[in-house]
């Protein structure tokens, strides 16, 4: 799942993921897992949210992050 900060109009911004990034025709963003930056509750959601829908109309802009996805792991094995 990408990894994405979107920053939203007067306000922190969140860090989250999507299912998939966004494209030019679409009018919102479903973001999951929202968190701030340092891994904090967003003060304006309830605790217990796991999803968020946002309008383009309250974002600034997204940036996307390198996910766990991207990374590789080397890992070495004994036998």
């Amino acid at each position: 799942m990408p990894l994405v900060l979107v920053h939203v109009k007067n306000e922190d911004p969140i860090l989250g993921e999507v299912d998939e990034l966004p494209s030019p025709q679409d009018n919102l963003i479903i973001i999951k897992n929202p968190r701030r930056r340092d891994g904090k509750d967003v003060h304006y959601l309830d605790s217990t949210v796991t999803v968020v829908i946002f309008p383009y109309e309250r974002i600034n802009f997204v940036e996307m992050l390198p996910g766990m996805e991207e990374e590789e792991i080397v890992t070495f094995v004994r036998e």
